[in-house]
């Protein structure tokens, strides 16, 4: 099954998910626990680190697996019918992708390579089994941004967000800590 879950930051989505694979857990599932952010700097560093603690604070065995850009290599190896998988987060995943270019503002290439991971991972949700909770930053609810980069940052996020809700067994989106079921 595939669940999307949506919600801005801080809004909670993250623990909403790793809850779910939690009491999931306690029906013989084991966790797997799918980062996709890079410690490019001190600030994401003390994230990823004070994430770590959070899942060793649990009492749970969790799997961690890294994984900033090859995502649908990485479910194909971990996805299993006993297993859930919880990817934190798709729009580091998307940004790490749309960074990968020298100057952001060319995006001819990486249009071409960023349509074909985004085309093999709705592929692939669709087969893989068990349990995929996909967390993702809705950016769509602002101002437009300013620059070109952030302009299409907030465009290929919406529509990651659409092709993957059209899916999706399940849409939450958390605000504030509170999951509101959008689909499923």
């Amino acid at each position: 099954m595939i669940h999307l879950v949506l919600g801005g930051a801080r809004s909670g989505k993250t623990g909403y998910a790793t809850n779910a694979a939690k009491a999931l857990s306690k029906n013989g599932y084991q966790c797997v626990y799918i980062a996709t952010a890079q410690a490019l700097d001190d600030e994401m560093n003390d994230r990823i680190t004070r994430h770590i603690a959070d899942r060793e604070a649990d009492s749970l065995d969790w799997i961690n697996v890294e994984t900033p850009l090859n995502l649908v290599e990485t479910l194909s190896e971990y996805a299993r019918e006993n297993r859930v998988l919880v990817v934190d987060c798709l729009t580091l995943w998307l940004t790490n992708h749309l960074m990968l270019e020298d100057s952001p503002t060319v995006f001819t290439d990486c249009d071409r390579k960023w349509n074909d991971e985004k085309q093999a991972l709705l592929s692939a949700l669709t087969e893989l089994p068990g349990e995929i909770y996909l967390v993702s930053n809705e950016v769509g609810c602002g101002i437009v941004p300013l620059g070109e980069i952030n302009r299409r940052f907030v465009d290929e996020a919406g529509w990651l967000h659409q092709d993957i809700a059209a899916i999706a067994d399940t849409v939450t989106k958390v605000t504030a800590g509170l999951p509101m079921r959008l689909k499923g």
